[in-house]
């Protein structure tokens, strides 16, 4: 054999090396077209978000296992929407909606592993993988879950969030389609929360196993899940895209929610007596509550697009949807609860989008042709000075109408059971935001009329008796609403301190709307890089205040925070220890959570007769792969 042959050479056969994908080729898309990229560094802020909600939780305060509910600080922090929806919000905080859901567009396959260990058994994980076949065609599928034990009785959290997206375009661009389907479930043991705090607040070394302080349900669990099939389209009229373009879009959104909420053993313990704590019921044994509720949404319009002078919307949809029970109860004094809400509403409406050299800008308006007296104006505008600094405001009007569970609900327990007519709440919000290179400022005005909320109604004799009862109410009064968020950060060679500060206030003649006047969350660390800079690292300490307040308290049954004005919670710091790195492309977090519960007084809450977290390791990671 001829070694020297051309055959055999290192240099007469040379492969053709295959492009490297860039940062920008791995693209995530939302409803509103607004783009991000996969983003692999590690930051501070990334570790605000490395949580169950994935998100930065700011302004929401935990209960005391993963997977429960949020106790919110922050007035305003999830926008409003003037349409109805199917209530049981206090379930909703990790409840993915159309417009969370993200679209991709990527050059290869990619991975993404998220993990986090859970209060005491369990585990939260979130895998997400998309692919392309070809650049016009994307897949994506997703699935994060949760199981936590929990440190109290009664208190395992279980949950599923399934996802699975597709989006295409045509090669002209002509046809542009997002579609998706998610499944979604969250169970929750409920216990109701401690039946005697000061069992907690003593500091009786005998409660540090928290199984011993005694709760008011032993068997009681609430469960909320939801299914949605959505699809978001657009074509372009004319063949080729000009100065001047004309489109029709389409949006369908079939949704299915259920919530239900049981409990085996009506009556509980509490000192040795016998206690109803949600009043008397219509059976002896075995609440088994279950509500229903299905939505179509359909949405065509019509879009004229100018190169010069913007895009002009104009569209009309149709929303049906059905809220029911299974039987229709008649009560006491010929009072009758309907098994059935079913709202038919019609809205017209056009919206104006301008995109030019630093400015963007929106104005959309929209009325119901129905009765409902339904409408919404929204105008922004964003102004990016340069890279570093933006500008922008936004102001709201709308006639928004209640939540399904406001005005029919039904239950096995005397006292939930109604069926109201409340009218539409109005709702005035202007915001202005400036994010610099020096400082971030966020600011909100809010006037609310007609608000709606669930109030306590327990009577002094029910009180007595260790009773909650609740039910809805309108305010038929204005609530004024004025906050300021201020963010910046410090930074002294490797050390740095981040903070940021939310001052709130409320100009009302009732205590209706209750939030602390101040938050604060400060972070004090330091940033290195080890083994030539193949190990980048942080660690230091957050704190976490907010100023004492009458807080809402949680109601499973309903699934809804409330409002009451007989204990407040608040002024106890909460402080955690941490240390993040980053290897490649992987970024691992370890949290020493809450760590002066250690040696503090026993009195930290997240509502009156739940206490907050107590101490806890916790180890986590964020892994990306791309093929």
């Amino acid at each position: 054999m001829d070694y020297n042959s051309k055959y055999n050479s290192s240099d007469s056969i040379k492969k053709k090396k295959a492009p490297e994908a860039t940062y920008d080729m791995y693209q995530f898309i939302t409803l509103d077209r607004d783009t991000t990229y996969i983003d692999t560094t590690q930051s501070i802020r990334k570790s605000y978000s490395h949580n169950y909600l994935r998100r930065d939780n700011f302004g929401l305060l935990a209960f005391p296992n993963d997977g429960q509910t949020y106790n919110t600080l922050q007035y305003g922090l999830n926008g409003f929407s003037p349409y109805p929806e199917f209530g049981f919000t206090a379930k909703q905080f990790n409840y993915m909606r159309a417009g969370d859901i993200k679209y991709a567009n990527v050059a290869t396959p990619v991975t993404e592993l998220y993990f986090k260990t859970t209060i005491q058994q369990g585990q939260s994980a979130d895998s997400y993988f998309a692919i392309n076949t070809s650049p016009r065609l994307n897949f994506s599928i997703a699935f994060r879950a949760l199981r936590s034990e929990g440190r109290y009785i009664n208190q395992q959290a279980r949950s599923g969030n399934f996802r699975f997206t597709t989006s295409y375009n045509t090669k002209d661009g002509r046809y542009i389609a997002n579609l998706h389907y998610t499944s979604q479930r969250f169970e929750n043991e409920e216990n109701g929360g401690i039946s005697n705090v000061s069992d907690f607040t003593s500091g009786d070394p005998a409660f540090d196993n928290r199984q011993r302080l005694g709760v008011y349900f032993e068997d009681a669990t609430s469960e909320l899940k939801g299914k949605r099939f959505f699809i978001d389209q657009t074509f372009r009229i004319n063949p080729k895209k000009g100065a001047n373009n004309l489109y029709v879009t389409e949006q369908f959104n079939y949704e299915k929610f259920g919530y239900g909420y049981t409990q085996g053993t009506i009556a509980s313990s509490v000192g040795g007596t016998a206690v109803f704590r949600f009043g008397e019921s219509f059976v002896a044994s075995g609440i088994d509550d279950k509500t229903n509720y299905n939505k179509m949404y359909n949405k065509v319009g019509v879009v004229y697009e100018n190169m010069t002078l913007g895009s002009f919307t104009f569209f009309a949809d149709d929303l049906h949807t059905n809220y029911f029970y299974n039987n229709i109860l008649y009560l006491d004094n010929d009072v009758t609860v309907g098994n059935l809400l079913s709202q038919r509403i019609n809205t017209i409406g056009g919206q104006y989008n301008y995109r030019k050299d630093k400015w963007n800008g929106k104005v959309l308006y929209s009325k119901s042709l129905t009765d409902d007296n339904l409408f919404n104006l929204d105008a922004s505008a964003v102004y990016d000075w340069n890279d570093e600094n933006q500008l922008s405001f936004r102001y709201q009007s709308m006639n928004k109408l209640p939540n399904n569970n406001y005005n029919l609900f039904q239950s096995s327990y005397k006292d939930y059971n109604w069926s109201n007519t409340f009218v539409n709440e109005k709702i005035n919000s202007i915001s202005a935001n400036a994010d610099t290179k020096w400082v971030s400022l966020s600011m909100q005005l809010n006037s609310i009329n007609d608000h709606l909320y669930f109030a306590d109604i327990t009577n002094a004799s029910q009180r007595q008796d260790s009773m909650q009862i609740v039910a809805p109410k309108q305010y038929g009064k204005a609530i004024n609403y004025a906050s300021l968020k201020v963010s910046r950060e410090f930074v002294v060679g490797k050390w740095a301190l981040d903070n940021t500060l939310l001052f709130q206030k409320v100009d009302q003649s009732d205590a209706i709307l209750n939030v602390p006047e101040f938050v604060t969350r400060n972070t004090l660390y330091y940033t290195n890089t080890l083994f030539n800079n193949k190990l980048f690292f942080q660690t230091g300490v957050e704190f976490n205040y907010f100023t004492s307040y009458y807080t809402n308290n949680y109601n499973p049954v309903i699934g809804e925070f409330f409002v009451q004005d007989r204990v407040k919670i608040g002024n106890s710091p909460l402080i955690d220890y941490f240390v993040n790195f980053k290897i490649q492309r992987t970024r691992i977090y370890f949290k020493a959570e809450h760590i002066n519960s250690l040696f503090s007084k026993n009195d930290y809450f997240s509502d009156a007769n739940n206490p907050y977290r107590d101490f806890l390791i916790r180890f986590g990671l964020v892994w990306n792969f791309f093929n």
